[in-house]
Formats: structure tokens, sequence, C-alpha cells
């Protein structure tokens, strides 16, 4: 279960980063496309670093919260 600490951070991170939930779920969509088939030369190297940063903000966020 969430603590409230980490909805309110969880909520400003998808903000800032994202825009909307709507815009995070699409990534995230996405995301969950480009691990069906990750090859080599399927997708730019951007694309992937994208992915990894959009796991690695929920990483810091949900981290975060659980130190506080």
């Amino acid at each position: 279960m969430l603590t409230p600490d980490q909805i309110e951070n969880l909520n400003k991170w998808i903000k800032d980063a994202y825009g909307s939930p709507e815009e995070l779920t699409k990534q995230l969509e996405n995301l969950v496309f480009m691990l069906h088939f990750l090859e080599e030369e399927v997708f730019t190297k951007r694309e992937i670093q994208s992915a990894a940063e959009l796991l690695k903000g929920f990483g810091e966020v949900l981290g975060n919260a659980k130190s506080q």
C-alpha cells in the first residue's frame, strides 16, 4: 500500500515529468510494447533511454518516500 507521502510524491512526479496520468499511461504502454519487441535497431537509443528514465523515476519517487 502506498503511504500518503508516496502518493503525493507520485502525483507531483507524474505532473512534472509527464503532465497527466493519461500521458504516463501512454508512455507505460509504449514501454511494455518496447520490452516485448526489444531487438537491435528496432528502437532508437533515445526511446530506450526514455523508457529507462520512466522506470528510474518511479523507483526514486517510491524509494525516497520510504526513507521519510
